[in-house]
């Protein structure tokens, strides 16, 4: 099993702003939008080199969407910033109606999802955001795993041409992708390769399934852990591959369980090559208020629960 270490932590909202002053000195049809998160979406350095490219929308989500469908139909490519919360269950109509409906190339990327929120509690934290997304015809769903890879999606989805919903963090979490890597949309990353049992990850739970997989080798158990960065386009030839070798899949994401990553991996081995699977993930229910550490842990999406999951999908097979 190949060993995966880092020397410093960062948060993914930070690859996000790296990678939007990169766009900002290449890419002169890139325009950003925010609702009033400046800060939080790390967008200092894009205003700062070009503040003729950024409109400060307010807290007025809705109006953000729709300026971003028109500016889109002038040959601009409107980046959307805000909270996943607020960037998705507040603005869903907006995004169906005046984005995926009509296809526009509107990037909506949003910051703070899931229970690392932490402290500001259940309001802001969202745990659906992945299944509303995907579940919109057209629509493509990114949810990178560390600094690095979200700077590279950030800077990949500018390329393309359709609607993206590209979402990432607050916490610090381990750096360990590579810094001049290739984003390509819909191509999983083999992280390790296994022969017992798929570990397919997605977000900041690449990490905790890379620990897992530790845990587990010790003793004797070789995990194959992948990547899922873009849960929409699924990479299916790469998940039916690893569940033809494993005969066993565990899915791993801090999402709700009903509609995010598993529910995309279980309809596909269900119909193409049923599977003993577990799920970690959230086990339909909002959060609260704490320490990301802290609900990671109570709603169980700790690496110690994927060592669980897994031992008990072993058991099954």
């Amino acid at each position: 099993m190949k060993k995966y270490t880092f020397t410093e932590k960062k948060d993914t909202r930070s690859g996000f702003g790296e990678g939007m002053a990169v766009l900002g000195r290449t890419n002169q049809n890139v325009v950003a939008l925010c609702a009033d998160l400046v800060a939080s979406l790390k967008l200092d350095t894009f205003i700062k080199e070009n503040p003729e490219r950024f409109i400060q929308c307010g807290i007025a989500e809705a109006n953000m969407i729709s300026l971003s469908a028109g500016l889109s139909l002038s040959g601009n490519i409107p980046f959307a910033t805000t909270f996943a919360n607020f960037g998705s269950g507040r603005v869903y109509d907006q995004i169906r109606q005046s984005v995926a409906y009509s296809k526009k190339n509107v990037k909506i990327c949003v910051s703070h999802a899931g229970l690392t929120l932490g402290e500001d509690g259940a309001t802001h934290q969202i745990l659906e955001d992945i299944g509303m997304m995907k579940s919109l015809p057209g629509m493509v769903v990114i949810n990178p795993c560390d600094f690095n890879q979200t700077k590279a999606a950030t800077i990949a989805i500018a390329e393309y041409d359709g609607p993206v919903y590209l979402r990432f963090g607050r916490p610090v979490i381990p750096v360990f992708t590579p810094a001049d890597q290739k984003f390509e949309i819909g191509k999983a990353w083999m992280v390790n390769e296994g022969s017992d049992v798929s570990i397919i990850a997605t977000g900041h739970m690449v990490w905790n399934a890379i620990e897992a997989a530790e845990i587990l080798e010790a003793e004797g158990i070789s995990c194959e852990v992948i990547n899922i960065h873009t849960i929409k386009p699924l990479d299916e030839e790469a998940i039916l591959k690893s569940a033809s070798k494993t005969r066993c899949v565990v899915t791993a994401e801090e999402h709700n369980r009903f509609g995010g990553l598993g529910d995309s991996v279980a309809q596909l081995l269900s119909t193409k090559l049923p599977t003993p699977m577990r799920y970690v993930a959230v086990n339909d229910t909002f959060g609260e208020s704490g320490t990301p550490a802290e609900l990671m842990d109570k709603y169980g999406l700790s690496k110690d629960h994927i060592v669980s999951a897994v031992r008990e999908v072993l058991a099954s097979k």
